[in-house]
């Protein structure tokens, strides 16, 4: 993940707009496997074939059962050499053994758009793999091209710590010692090879209370850029223009750009809020995608429809670092929508504010029987967490699952209420296996709706 896009100073630049050669148009996400309870990839490839529009998926190793899950799929992947792995990369017979290892064996079947050289080096690496990096690249396109490869592009992502700090585009550069001494040789690298220069912008790290709408692509009164006489209304496009601007500097505005990561967390730690909800994150992302498909680009680039990579697919329940970090998903690991981020064929139920309404109940009661549903202030993360438990213990969720019958609605009480009731009469119908952790209660309205019957 990327860091902070730190503001500092104003001054006056004059640039002029340049075309650019555009590159394959995507909007995909970022498929993290730091979790205990994540779906088998062979379902996430049918799930996001048959359920969404996303095209690319981007994954931070060669995990060979993923590259199995989508061949045939029409997807493409975006696979990452290891960060440890780059200096042995630099060697002509050794990337050639990589790539027999770790390509040949799911190529073509499997689309591999993309092979990233480490993930953010210049940001977290040690000396020895920045010294290392942009000459395992080289070598590695090398490799992939004498093992008859020719489709398959080499790039690296970069999180936006390669710029020098500055408040506004027109005064960005790239961070001396970087530019000219990795970054131009690399650049180059990308012109020859017609590959992008991949950039993780975050304006989920830039954001404050005073201008939380400039990072969420709200309406607000705007940044002015005294050096290219723009008006930006919004960080995402500064952030990308600063990365434009830096490049041109250093002579190569006219090599493309992707973006390897951006998103939003739906939750975080107490310091980490407001910034951290469901909210925020689903207008950002949404307002992205929407952005995504119009095509419009940023002032210093316009009509450029950027190949984009949403952070992240699922949350993940085993990365480290806060809260946040385990939950920048748009999906839970039984396919439901954390939120509606416009990236479903058939939209999910937008969630404009936290706590989700409880499900409608029919108004006759059935005589006798009961049924265990969550109490209308259960929290998202405890309803989760419940739905969580009880597809560990045997019980069956394959109907909240994509394609079952009580997975519309599909919001996580819904399916948090399903899978209560399913252990509730599973486990002997005491109330104590109603209780979880004071979150269910007992009700004798039945919960079922349409073709989703409940248990009783």
């Amino acid at each position: 993940m990327a860091v902070p896009y730190y503001p500092i100073r104003v001054a006056a630049t004059t640039l002029f707009l340049l075309a650019i050669i555009t590159t394959v148009q995507s909007i995909g996400v970022n498929y993290g496997t730091l979790g205990n309870n994540l779906p088998p990839p062979a379902q996430v490839a049918q799930f996001l074939k048959e359920k969404t529009i996303v095209d690319g998926v981007k994954i931070f190793d060669v995990n060979p059962d993923i590259l199995r899950a989508f061949a045939n799929t029409g997807i493409h992947v975006t696979i990452t050499v290891p960060n440890d792995q780059i200096p042995n990369l630099t060697v002509v017979r050794n990337a050639r053994r990589w790539v027999a290892a770790n390509i040949k064996p799911f190529y073509p079947q499997t689309k591999i758009h993309y092979v990233l050289v480490g993930n953010e080096i210049l940001h977290w690496g040690p000396q020895n793999l920045r010294d290392n990096l942009v000459a395992a690249m080289r070598t590695l396109y090398k490799a992939l091209r004498m093992e008859g490869i020719k489709d398959i592009k080499v790039s690296t992502a970069h999180s936006l710590a390669i710029l020098e700090p500055a408040e506004i585009p027109s005064m960005t550069r790239f961070r001396p010692g970087w530019d000219k001494g990795i970054l131009a040789p690399m650049l180059q690298f990308h012109r020859a090879t017609k590959s992008p220069f991949m950039v993780n912008p975050y304006p989920y790290f830039g954001y404050n209370k005073e201008k939380a709408n400039l990072s969420l692509f709200q309406p607000n009164r705007g940044i002015f850029d005294v050096g290219t006489k723009i008006l930006y209304n919004n960080m995402y496009d500064m952030q990308l223009d600063s990365v434009y601007i830096s490049m041109k500097k250093l002579g190569y505005g006219d090599v493309n750009i992707s973006v390897g990561e951006t998103g939003w967390a739906s939750m975080g730690e107490t310091y980490e809020q407001p910034k951290c909800s469901v909210v925020n994150a689903a207008s950002y992302n949404r307002a992205l995608v929407r952005k995504y498909e119009s095509g419009s680009g940023t002032p210093l680039m316009p009509g450029r429809k950027f190949e984009t990579y949403i952070f992240a697919l699922f949350n993940e329940n085993k990365k480290p670092g806060s809260l946040a970090e385990r939950n920048f998903g748009l999906f839970y690991p039984n396919f439901s929508p954390v939120y509606d981020a416009g990236i479903m064929r058939v939209a999910a139920n937008p969630v404009k504010s936290a706590p989700i309404p409880t499900l409608p109940v029919a108004p006759t009661t059935t005589g006798g029987k009961k049924w265990c549903v969550p109490k209308s202030d259960a929290s998202y993360a405890a309803l989760q967490a419940n739905i969580d438990y009880v597809c560990s213990q045997g019980i069956d969720c394959k109907p909240i699952q994509a394609g079952g019958a009580c997975f519309t609605p599909s919001t996580v009480r819904s399916h948090a209420s399903f899978a209560m009731n399913s252990y509730y009469q599973t486990k002997g119908r005491s109330d104590f296996n109603c209780d979880f952790s004071g979150t269910g209660f007992l009700t004798s309205n039945d919960p079922s709706i349409g073709g989703c019957k409940y248990v009783s």
